[in-house]
């Protein structure tokens, strides 16, 4: 399977151009108004970019998440901050005169903090690999950070293009996780897999977006790769899918985890997942 031409080909030119316009309409926002000068952020992900992103000193506030080294691969540099649990009431006590959230903020929070008179910014999350470019590009001209963005963009570009040639007959792969959930085509996780050099074992069964791939199907699909999700403390009867017999006998052939910290978040840290994806390929490969 080869890697796709083009990573960052948006669905049309028109879409491209309203992503832009959508930017310059951003930048010629802050630039009028001024950059924020105390920003919070209510989501793991754009915690995530406005780490990279922001000026010293005007990120005042991330999520507890992105403390979390099982959820942030930033954990390290989250320590430099306070912390918020997303409460409209702590954030408004933060005095932000912008608040960055996702379309999946809770509403309720969203609206309250609207009427308390803060400013707040939904962003799109990154769903697809080509999505990541105009997040960082959202960001940076939000936090008038526009320079700063553009560079981080090319050091992703030139990440990817810095990616091995995915090998010419790839590996087949199933992303596991508890209750047999799984990612097909039209997702991050797909776009890493393709990326990594593997075929996933899920758009053969026809699965687009995230859902459930029956144990039963994922043995007769015999993948060569089970890549399967982190575990996290305590126990579930929804894990205990991913210790039957079966599949052990699957991951056996080979295979690995990964962490969720690693490509949760649509930043330029996925390339991580994609690095550590491919190791998992070259394993299997040697054992065979």
């Amino acid at each position: 399977m080869p890697r796709p031409a083009g990573p960052f080909t948006l669905a049309s030119p028109r879409a491209s151009s309203l992503v832009a316009l959508a930017v310059a309409l951003l930048g010629a926002t802050a630039a009028a108004a001024g950059p924020p000068q105390r920003v919070v952020s209510l989501n793991l992900c754009t915690d995530q970019l406005a780490m990279m992103l922001s000026a010293p000193g005007q990120l005042v506030s991330i999520t507890h998440l992105a403390a979390d080294p099982m959820m942030s691969v930033m954990a390290d540099q989250a320590a430099g901050f306070p912390l918020n649990h997303g409460r409209a009431e702590e954030i408004h006590a933060l005095d932000p005169d912008m608040v960055l959230a996702t379309i999946w903020t809770p509403r309720h929070t969203v609206s309250l903090l609207e009427r308390l008179g803060l400013r707040v910014e939904q962003m799109p999350l990154a769903m697809r690999l080509e999505d990541i470019p105009d997040n960082i590009a959202q960001i940076g001209a939000l936090l008038g950070r526009e320079a700063q963005a553009q560079a981080l963009i090319a050091d992703f570009r030139a990440g990817l293009a810095a990616l091995a040639p995915p090998p010419e007959m790839p590996l087949r792969a199933v992303l596991h996780n508890a209750n047999n959930y799984t990612s097909g085509s039209g997702t991050m996780a797909a776009d890493l897999l393709v990326l990594a050099g593997l075929a996933n074992v899920a758009r053969e069964a026809g699965i687009t977006g995230g859902g459930t791939l029956p144990m039963e199907q994922i043995v007769m699909l015999a993948p060569d790769l089970v890549i399967q999700a982190q575990r996290y403390p305590g126990a579930s009867r929804a894990e205990a899918v991913m210790d039957h017999p079966a599949m052990l006998a699957l991951r056996d052939r080979g295979g690995g985890a990964l962490a969720d910290a690693e490509w949760v978040c649509g930043t330029p840290h996925v390339l991580r997942a994609v690095a550590r994806l491919a190791a998992l390929r070259d394993a299997a490969t040697e054992g065979n």
